[in-house]
C-alpha cells in the first residue's frame, strides 16, 4: 500500500469516527426536546463503544473474511469465528478494519432517530448488537464482501447507500412500529429545542462525510501492482468522490429549501441541516459512479423527495421521530437507483468501457440491466433488515420491554435513564 494512500486513509477513519461523536450526537441532540437531549446523545455514544467491540471480536470475519477485497465465496452469511478477534489479520491491516468499523458504527447510531424520547437504554444495547449481527454485517457481506448478492447482482455502492442508509431508514421505520408512539404524538409540540446544535452537527457530518466517501477508494489487486496506475486512479478518484460530494449536497440544500418555501413560505434552518445530510446520503452510494451532471440531477432529486418524504410521517401516523424513514431510507433508496439511469464510468475510474466494464446507466447508453443490479441491492436490503429488525425489535419488547415508563417519558427521560439534566438553569428548573 502506498504510504501515502496510507496516511489519509487514517484521516479519513478519523473523520468518519467524527461523524458518530459528536457530529450525529450533536445533530440528533438539537433535533429533541431538551428534557432527553442527553439520551439521544448517548445512544450515539453507546453504539460507538459497543458496535466497534463487537466489529473486532466478529463483525469483521462476518463481513469480510479478513481480506477486505470481497474475496468471499458467495456464500449468504460469513463465519463469525474465521477471524475472531482480527486472528489472521495482519497489523498493516488494522486500518482497513478501523475504517469499516465506523461504518458499522454510525449505521446503528442513525436507528436512534427514529426511537428517540422513549426507549430503555438497556434494551437499545442489547438491539444494537443483535442487529449488526444478524443485519449489517451479513448486507455488508453481500454488498461490499463477495456474498451471495455479490456474486449474482453486483450493484454499486461505494460508501454505503444500501449498506448504511437503506439498512439505517428500514430498521428505524420498522422499530418505530414496534415500539410505538411518543406520548402526545400530533397533540403536543415537539419541536428540536437547540436548532445551533443541529446546524453545527451537520456542517461537522458534511466535513466528515469527506472521510466517508472519498475514503472508500478500493483498488484492484492489477491496480497496486502497478505503481503509476495507482497514482492516477487515485487521482482521479478523489477527484471525481470529493466534487461529486460537495455538488450534490449544495443542490439538495436547497432543493430542500425551495419545497420549503413554496409549502410553507419559510426556508428554515433546520431545512437546511436536513437537505444538506439527505444530499449527502443520496450522493454516498453513487459518488464514484457518475459524472458532475448526474451528482447535481442527484442532489436536487434528494432535496426535493426527501423533503416531501418527511411531510407524510404525519399523514401516516408514523412517530419517525427525527426523520430517519425520510431522509435516509428515501435519499438512500434513490440514490442506489439514480446510478442505474446517470451512472457512466465517464469521469469515473471505475472502469474504462463502463461500470463493472460493460454495464453504464440507462442515459449514457446502458440497457436496464445496471438499473435491475441496484434495484436488486436495494429490495435485498430492505428484506433482510426489515425482517431481523421486526424480529429483534418484538423479541425485546415482549421479554425485556422497550418503554420508559409514562411517567419518565412524561418528565424526561435523561433523569430516569441517566440521573441527570442537559440545562441547569439559575432557578433549578429544566427547560421543556
Amino acid at each position: 500500500m502506498d504510504n501515502g494512500y496510507y496516511a489519509w486513509m487514517i484521516v479519513a477513519t478519523a473523520l468518519v469516527l467524527m461523524m458518530t461523536t459528536p457530529a450525529l450526537a450533536l445533530f440528533y441532540g438539537g433535533m429533541t426536546r431538551a428534557k432527553s437531549v442527553l439520551n439521544m446523545m448517548m445512544m450515539s455514544y453507546l453504539a460507538m463503544g459497543v458496535i466497534g467491540v463487537v466489529f473486532i471480536l466478529w463483525g469483521w470475519s462476518m463481513g469480510w473474511g479478513g481480506d477486505g477485497a470481497g474475496n468471499g465465496n458467495g456464500e449468504l452469511i460469513a463465519s463469525p469465528f474465521h477471524m475472531f478477534e482480527l486472528h489472521h489479520v495482519s497489523p498493516g491491516n488494522y486500518i482497513y478494519v478501523l475504517f469499516q468499523l465506523t461504518f458499522a458504527a454510525i449505521t446503528a447510531a442513525l436507528i436512534s432517530g427514529s426511537i428517540a424520547d422513549r426507549v430503555k437504554i438497556s434494551s437499545w444495547v442489547v438491539f444494537i448488537v443483535g442487529w449488526v449481527t444478524l443485519a449489517y454485517f451479513p448486507i455488508a457481506h453481500n454488498v461490499w464482501g463477495g456474498g451471495w448478492l455479490y456474486a449474482h447482482f453486483p450493484n454499486l455502492d461505494y460508501a454505503g447507500g444500501t449498506v448504511v442508509h437503506i439498512n439505517a431508514g428500514i430498521a428505524g421505520g420498522v422499530l418505530a412500529l414496534v415500539i410505538g408512539k411518543r406520548i402526545g404524538f400530533k397533540k403536543d409540540p415537539m419541536r428540536p429545542h437547540n436548532l445551533t446544535l443541529t446546524m453545527i452537527g451537520a456542517g461537522l457530518l458534511w466535513f466528515g462525510w469527506y472521510g466517508f466517501n472519498v475514503g472508500s477508494i478500493v483498488f484492484t489487486t492489477d491496480a497496486l501492482k502497478d505503481p503509476a496506475r495507482f497514482t492516477a486512479q487515485f487521482q482521479a478518484e478523489t477527484g471525481a468522490t470529493f466534487m461529486n460530494t460537495t455538488i450534490a449536497t449544495m443542490t439538495a440544500m436547497l432543493g430542500w429549501l425551495v419545497v420549503e418555501r413554496l409549502l410553507h413560505g419559510k426556508a428554515t434552518s433546520l431545512g437546511a441541516a436536513s437537505g444538506v445530510v439527505a444530499g449527502l446520503v443520496a450522493i454516498t452510494p453513487s459518488c464514484g459512479a457518475v459524472d458532475i451532471n448526474g451528482a447535481i440531477i442527484i442532489g436536487v432529486l434528494a432535496g426535493v423527495v426527501c423533503a416531501l418524504a418527511v411531510n407524510l410521517k404525519y399523514k401516516i401516523g408514523l412517530d419517525d421521530s427525527l426523520d430517519v424513514v425520510g431522509v435516509h431510507l428515501t435519499g438512500g433508496i434513490l440514490g442506489a437507483l439514480m446510478i442505474g439511469l446517470v451512472g457512466t464510468a465517464k469521469g469515473s475510474p471505475q472502469g474504462a468501457d463502463g461500470l463493472f466494464g460493460d454495464m453504464n446507466g440507462l442515459f449514457h447508453g446502458g440497457d436496464l440491466t445496471l438499473l435491475g443490479h441496484q434495484a436488486m441491492g436495494v429490495l435485498f436490503t430492505l428484506v433482510v433488515s426489515g425482517v431481523v429488525t421486526g424480529v429483534l425489535g418484538l423479541a425485546i419488547k415482549y421479554t425485556l420491554g422497550w418503554r420508559v415508563s409514562e411517567e419518565a417519558e412524561v418528565e424526561g427521560i435523561d433523569g430516569d435513564q441517566h440521573g441527570e439534566s442537559a440545562y441547569d438553569i439559575a432557578s433549578g428548573g429544566v427547560l421543556a
